[in-house]
């Protein structure tokens, strides 16, 4: 019977193995090299586009922030001219109502009396001047009362000063003015406000009391 032997084929088949792990420990270090690698490098890309993204977004940011500064810029730039648009036509009305006012003055003051200073705060009117007697002076407040352009009258002082009957008494008062379109505070509800350049009512009393406009400021 023949015999084989069998050891060297085994010792040729173990070498076999173990150069076939060492080659695959090989390949398996090998690439976990290459995995780590590239790995590092796709987190390398990731950071990468990050800080260009970032870099973008702060771009935009910084671009975001000049446009809200020129918004507001342009928000304050349109408040002043809100404010000189609101200037200008409170000019123009206090204009036309200068022109009324004078005309009013004219025809509500009464003979026997003379003004001799006014002064204006807004929309009150401060009055100051000389009368013959004391019912002079409320008959000068109730033909203001009446005006369409004035209201509330209020006597601030009247007392006696000289000795000159024509201008015996000093006073001072103070009248509200008032567009004829703007209500009455003190007037009924329902009341039509008055007419421009319309003439107001006579007042009570003597009805002579009224001086023409030629003679308004006659001492």
């Amino acid at each position: 019977m023949a015999t084989i032997n069998l050891l060297p084929w085994r010792a040729e088949r173990r070498r076999q193995r173990e150069r076939d792990f060492y080659t695959m420990l090989a390949a398996a270090a090998i690439l976990a090299v290459l995995s780590w690698l590239a790995w590092g490098w796709w987190m390398d890309q990731r950071i990468s586009d990050q800080d260009a993204r970032n870099g973008y977004l702060s771009s935009e940011i910084k671009q975001l922030e000049g446009k809200l500064k020129e918004i507001k810029d342009l928000e304050t730039t349109k408040a002043k001219l809100l404010a000189r648009k609101q200037i200008i036509e409170q000019l123009q009305a206090s204009r036309a109502q200068m022109v009324h006012l004078f005309d009013e003055l004219v025809r509500t003051i009464p003979e026997g009396v003379r003004l001799t200073a006014l002064k204006q705060t807004g929309n009150q009117l401060a009055m100051q001047g000389v009368a013959q007697a004391n019912g002079d002076v409320a008959n000068y407040m109730r033909n203001l009362d009446a005006s369409a352009w004035m209201q509330r009258s209020d006597l601030q002082k009247t007392e006696i000063k000289g000795t000159d009957k024509r201008n015996r008494y000093e006073f001072g008062l103070t009248v509200k003015l008032r567009s004829p379109d703007q209500p009455d505070a003190d007037a009924p509800p329902g009341s039509a406000p008055a007419k421009p350049g319309a003439a107001p009512p006579a007042p009570s009393g003597n009805p002579s009391t009224r001086a023409p406009a030629s003679a308004a400021g006659a001492p």
